[in-house]
């Protein structure tokens, strides 16, 4: 049975004892590398009527204009030094590509398939969320607090789940994994350097956008109230956080014969996870007979992914955190030809293949088509 909701449960070893940035000496600081600007104040201004989780604006981080709410340059030099480890493992992926899927993959991979362990913790305590914090504008966050008046535990959880990942995991003590969305050019160097464990997964963008819409009207740290058809708009812009997509998943291309990454296709996944399981477990050094990838691939099934609480972010719809008149976490898993097209009008169909060829026209990247 999973632990209820409390503050060790989701940072261990005291979320509000900060250590601020004491770890890293002042000869190993590095200066955050990258220019941070505001977005224009027009387009900023559509952002934050329609992105309502956002409060004060939006800002691009360097050359690629990587977009991200106008907290990240109070974080940036932070998390840029954030120490890894060696025997670290990083999930890294653009948002909506399978992550939580293999968040929970990999740890039980890594955990030598302790399923009883994998239902006493959340998910987001065994793997947690690098840079979540940049999406918790302190007056989104306050309206938290405030809806849970008189119930102190929630409040608390709800200031934790807010505490940067760069002054609460260092604190985990036993191997840690990381899930972030944050492209290779912005994670910390130290994760390189240390040759840190990092899986890459990239998804087809059109389904990504798809899943990506429904997220961001299920979080009301985001707090998304328009329609599809706007929201295609700004992603194709790259004017949704953590964009541009195709820049992004091309920085995790180019990484994708370093020894410490593993880059995978969730359409790969999607197929066949026993052959996923297997890629994965020998990446770890790993060994799975079939019977235990057989096991795990059933315990990963859509279906029983989707109902499984410790997963699902069960936690965070307690303390509303998730809106409550949007379908759960944890969607269809559903590949391209059955997952979008419902969404998308004749119009955007047509922009999206335009689109899609463009951006591949200057890559060996291709997504494996299956249907």
């Amino acid at each position: 049975m999973i632990e209820s909701v409390n503050l060790p449960s989701i940072h261990p070893n005291g979320p509000f004892n900060k250590i601020s940035d004491a770890h890293i000496s002042d000869n190993y600081r590095l200066k955050f590398p990258f220019h941070i600007k505001q977005v224009d104040p027009i387009i900023n201004q559509s952002l934050i009527k329609d992105f309502t989780g956002e409060k004060d604006g939006f800002v691009q981080v360097g050359p690629k204009k990587y977009l991200f709410p106008g907290t990240f340059k109070k974080h940036a030099e932070h998390f840029y030094n954030f120490k890894a480890r060696n025997d670290d493992i990083w999930i890294a992926t653009y948002p909506r590509s399978g992550t939580t899927w293999t968040q929970e993959l990999v740890w039980m991979i890594a955990n030598d398939l302790d399923y009883e362990a994998a239902q006493r913790d959340f998910l987001t305590k065994r793997s947690p969320f690098f840079e979540f914090c940049v999406f918790m504008h302190d007056k989104t966050k306050q309206m938290f607090i405030d809806e849970h008046e008189g119930n102190i535990r929630n409040q608390d959880t709800i200031r934790a789940i807010s505490v940067p990942g760069y002054e609460f995991i260092p604190n985990i003590a036993e191997r840690r994994f990381i899930k972030t969305h944050l492209p290779f050019s912005l994670m910390p160097p130290s994760a390189m350097n240390e040759r840190a464990k990092i899986i890459y997964v990239a998804r087809n963008p059109k389904d990504v956008v798809v899943s990506y819409y429904h997220l961001s009207r299920l979080y009301r740290t985001t707090g998304y109230v328009n329609d599809f058809d706007q929201f295609w708009d700004y992603f194709e812009n790259d004017l949704v956080a953590w964009s541009p997509y195709w820049e992004h998943i091309k920085e995790g291309w180019a990484h994708r014969h370093e020894p410490n990454v593993l880059f995978m296709f969730y359409e790969e996944m999607n197929k066949d996870l026993p052959a996923t399981i297997r890629k994965v477990a020998k990446f770890l050094n790993k060994s799975m007979n079939e019977e235990e990838v057989a096991k795990l691939s059933n315990y990963l099934n859509i279906e029983n992914f989707r109902n499984n609480p410790a997963v699902n972010q069960h936690e965070l719809r307690e303390i509303r955190i998730l809106n409550s008149t949007e379908p759960s976490f944890v969607r269809n898993g559903k590949s391209t030809l059955k997952g979008w097209q419902k969404e998308y009008t004749p119009e955007i169909v047509e922009r999206v293949e335009k689109w899609v060829a463009k951006n591949l026209s200057d890559t060996t990247l291709r997504f494996p088509d299956f249907s």
